[in-house]
């Protein structure tokens, strides 16, 4: 079954978050600890979280 036009790009926002995280990967060493800290804070209190998103495309 061929996917849409929607779900492709949906799929295309996946890669670009997940260049995204690669590239906050990259920075770590970079941070000190309190840094690291803070931006671990900030994504875990971003809204939605991964987990929200998997939830809503699971299939019910």
């Amino acid at each position: 079954m061929p996917l849409s036009g929607e779900a492709i790009r949906l799929m295309n926002y996946i890669d670009d978050v997940a260049v995204t995280l690669r590239r906050v990967l990259a920075l770590v060493p970079t941070l000190s600890a309190d840094e690291r800290a803070k931006v671990a804070e900030h994504l875990l209190q971003a809204r939605p979280s991964v987990e929200e998103v998997a939830t809503a495309l699971a299939i019910k």
